[in-house]
């Protein structure tokens, strides 16, 4: 860890070369940065992920966390580097959703300020109640939540992420106003859930099945477009009578500053694509809750801007507001 710490400070002391296209590429290290606390499920993804495609590439993939602001401090700090390849950002729901919610505030443009290079996965969630929770199904929720309003309680880690989009959606779907109580993060508020303090949650794949072995949680529905292999037995969404929340997924992906040159996003696309067809790293990723899902530069950037107007619908017609 020392020796890598070591290794990122070296890089910051380093000025930014010209980017070059002719096959030299790369000749030094590549810093992936990450806008969230090491050891979390975005950084151990990046770190997975980083050293495969080092290895193909022929240089080292370093991380560095610039964690702050739901990842906008690693996103504009992002922004501002040099186009040339060596300066890339693994980028979550946070891209897209963070100028919608803080126009004020946040000024870049997540689709013209920057060049998409691939998308690598998709994180579904799990809609979890208390093991002992009168809710046995996800009509039995719906069901409350429409017999008065604020009659049913969701916990988050925070206004504006994965969790609340969801709920809110959720909210849409089923025409019912739900009372939104945001925590400090996932663990918080999933243990008022399993106290029964909180009535449910949106809640990512992983770290969840101990829970769920244990009795401490429930899971009512998954928000795959089919059954998740880790849950076989659990409807999903769709199934239920709530389609669509599979096209509402965060995705995870590498991004640019704007003007890289393409050689070298293709490139970079085609060690990340060689590093997701690996069947023991696809293993590695579905046990970090994520399921592979590979876009080039091209398709990664029309995914985007559709992902961008899908939220920006959701958040103007529930008047979501940010903190």
């Amino acid at each position: 860890m020392r020796a890598a710490t070591l290794t990122v400070a070296a890089l910051l002391g380093v000025a930014s070369l010209p980017a070059r296209a002719d096959g030299t590429y790369p000749d030094k290290p590549i810093r992936l940065v990450v806008g969230y606390s090491a050891g979390g499920p975005t950084d151990v993804l990046a770190r997975v992920l980083g050293q495969d495609i080092g290895a193909t590439l022929g240089q080292s993939v370093i991380v560095d966390n610039k964690a702050g602001v739901n990842g906008n401090i690693a996103t504009e700090f992002v922004q501002r580097a040099a186009p040339d390849g060596y300066t890339l950002i693994v980028n979550t729901i946070s891209h897209n959703v963070n100028p919608l919610l803080q126009p004020a505030r946040i000024k870049y443009d997540p689709i013209k300020d920057f060049t998409p290079i691939s998308m690598v996965a998709v994180l579904p969630q799990l809609i979890v109640v208390a093991g002992d929770s009168p809710y046995k199904t996800l009509d039995d929720l719906v069901k409350k939540a429409k017999s008065k309003t604020d009659a049913v309680s969701y916990g988050t880690a925070g206004v504006g992420g994965s969790a609340h989009l969801a709920a809110a959606l959720l909210e849409q779907k089923t025409g019912t106003h739900m009372n939104h109580i945001p925590f400090k993060g996932n663990a918080p508020a999933l243990t008022e859930v399993m106290s029964g303090r909180v009535d449910f949650m949106f809640f990512p794949m992983i770290g969840a099945s101990e829970y769920v072995t244990s009795g401490k949680l429930r899971i009512l529905a998954v928000t795959t477009a089919k059954r998740h292999a880790d849950y076989p037995q659990v409807p999903t969404t769709g199934e239920l009578g709530f389609p669509g929340f599979d096209e509402y997924s965060q995705p995870i992906g590498f991004i640019a500053p704007a003007g890289l040159p393409k050689p070298i996003a293709d490139k970079l696309d085609s060690a990340i694509a060689a590093a997701l067809a690996k069947p023991a790293l696809q293993e590695r990723l579905r046990s970090l809750g994520a399921d592979v899902k590979h876009l080039g530069p091209t398709e990664y950037r029309d995914w985007l801007a559709k992902d961008r107007a899908r939220w920006a619908e959701l958040i103007r017609s529930a008047n979501i507001k940010a903190e």
